[in-house]
C-alpha cells in the first residue's frame, strides 16, 4: 500500500473516558451510553403508554426500566459475556482466581444476546408479578431497546474495540490501535517495531521500551517470555494513552496499522437506527398488532441484521464451525422470532373471530 493510502486513513484516537473523577474514578462514554439508553428508553415507553400502545400505566414506566437495566440488561449482559466469551477462552480456573472479574463491567464489557435473553428471563418475571401480557410487555421493551443497542455500538467506536476486518479500497477505513494488543491480529506481529517508533517520539517512554527490548531479547536467547510479557503490558498501555493526546504518535502508530471496517458504526446503524424505524413504524401504523409481533420482528431483524454485520467485524471470539459467536448465537434468536410469530398469528385468529 502506498504511503499516500497509509496517511490518508483515520488512526482511531478517542478516549474512552470523559472525564477523571477522583483516584481512579472516571466517567466513560460506556457507562454514559448506557444510561442515555435508558433515559431515552424510558421517555419513549412512557408515550408509548400514553398512547395507550403499551400493556403498562405510564406511572408504572420508571420502575419498569430501572428494573429491566439492573437484572436484564446489566445482570443478563456482563453473565452473557462471562458465559459466552470469557469462559470458553479463559477457562473456569481464570474466574475462580478472580471471580470479581464478574462485576469489573468496564473489562470486557458485556454481550447483546446476554443482554437480550437477560430481558426475556425479566419481562417473564416482571409480568407474572404484575399480571399483564408478557409479550405485550415484551413488544413495548422491543420497541425501544434498539436505541440502548445505538449508543452502547457507538462506545464501542470510541473505546476503540470490537472494530472490524481489514478493509481494501475503504475510504472510510479506520486504523485501531487496540489492534497491536490483539495476538490474532497482523498488527500484533509489528508491536516491537511500533514502540521502538513511538519511543523516539516520546522518549519519555524510554525506560519502558529498555525493558521491552530486554525481554524481546531475552526471548531471542532461548531464555523464558516472562520478562518481555511482563513489560509488554505496560508499554501498550502507554502507546494507546500517548496516542490519545499526540497527532505525532498517531502519526507513527499509523504506519504499523492495518485500515478496518468501523464495524460498530455499521452495527450502530442496523441494529440501532434501522431497527428501531422498523418497529416504531409498525407500532404506531399498527396499533392493534397482536401481542407478540414486535417481540418477533425485533428477533428476526437483529438477528439478520448482526449475521450481516458480523462479516465485517472482526470475530473476538473462537469460530464455531464457519460462524462467528455472534453469528452462531444470532441463529437461535431467529427460532425464538418464529415462535413469537407463530404465537403474534394464532392472536390475530383469536382476535378475528371475538365478537365486536
Amino acid at each position: 500500500m502506498c504511503d499516500a493510502a497509509v496517511f490518508a486513513t483515520y488512526v482511531h484516537h478517542l478516549d474512552p473516558v470523559i472525564v477523571w473523577v477522583w483516584r481512579g474514578l472516571a466517567l466513560r462514554w460506556y457507562g454514559l451510553a448506557y444510561l442515555s439508553g435508558f433515559v431515552v428508553g424510558f421517555l419513549l415507553l412512557r408515550h408509548l403508554a400514553r398512547r395507550k400502545l403499551w400493556v403498562m400505566a405510564p406511572e408504572k414506566t420508571a420502575d419498569f426500566i430501572a428494573a429491566a437495566a439492573l437484572f436484564g440488561v446489566f445482570l443478563g449482559g456482563r453473565l452473557g459475556y462471562i458465559l459466552f466469551y470469557f469462559l470458553p477462552k479463559e477457562g473456569f480456573g481464570a474466574l475462580a482466581a478472580d471471580p470479581f472479574l464478574v462485576l469489573r463491567v468496564w473489562e470486557g464489557g458485556m454481550a447483546s444476546h446476554g443482554g437480550i435473553l437477560g430481558l426475556v428471563i425479566f419481562t417473564w418475571i416482571y409480568s407474572r408479578r404484575e399480571k399483564v401480557s408478557w409479550t405485550g410487555l415484551g413488544d413495548g421493551l422491543c420497541v425501544v431497546a434498539p436505541v440502548g443497542l445505538f449508543f452502547g455500538r457507538m462506545a464501542n467506536f470510541i473505546n476503540g474495540e470490537l472494530y472490524g476486518r481489514v478493509a481494501t479500497g475503504v475510504g472510510w477505513a479506520v486504523k485501531f490501535p487496540m489492534a497491536l494488543g490483539d495476538d490474532k491480529a497482523p498488527e500484533s506481529m509489528r508491536f516491537d517495531e511500533a514502540a521502538a517508533a513511538v519511543t523516539a517520539v516520546k522518549p519519555g517512554l524510554a525506560d519502558v521500551h529498555q525493558s521491552l527490548e530486554a525481554g524481546r531479547q531475552a526471548i531471542e536467547a532461548g531464555l523464558s517470555a516472562n520478562e518481555y510479557l511482563a513489560a509488554r503490558g505496560p508499554m501498550f498501555d502507554l502507546m494507546l494513552a500517548a496516542n490519545r493526546h499526540s497527532p505525532e504518535v498517531s502519526a507513527v502508530l499509523g504506519r504499523f496499522l492495518e485500515p478496518r471496517h468501523p464495524s460498530q458504526l455499521y452495527e450502530a446503524l442496523l441494529e440501532g437506527v434501522a431497527l428501531f424505524a422498523i418497529l416504531w413504524l409498525v407500532r404506531v401504523r399498527i396499533p392493534k398488532a397482536p401481542n407478540g409481533l414486535l417481540t418477533g420482528l425485533f428477533f428476526a431483524c437483529y438477528a439478520i441484521f448482526r449475521i450481516f454485520s458480523e462479516y465485517f467485524r472482526e470475530p473476538d471470539a473462537a469460530l464455531v464451525g464457519p460462524l462467528t459467536k455472534g453469528q452462531f448465537l444470532s441463529l437461535f434468536m431467529l427460532l425464538f422470532a418464529a415462535g413469537f410469530f407463530i404465537y403474534a398469528w394464532k392472536q390475530r385468529g383469536s382476535l378475528e373471530m371475538a365478537p365486536p
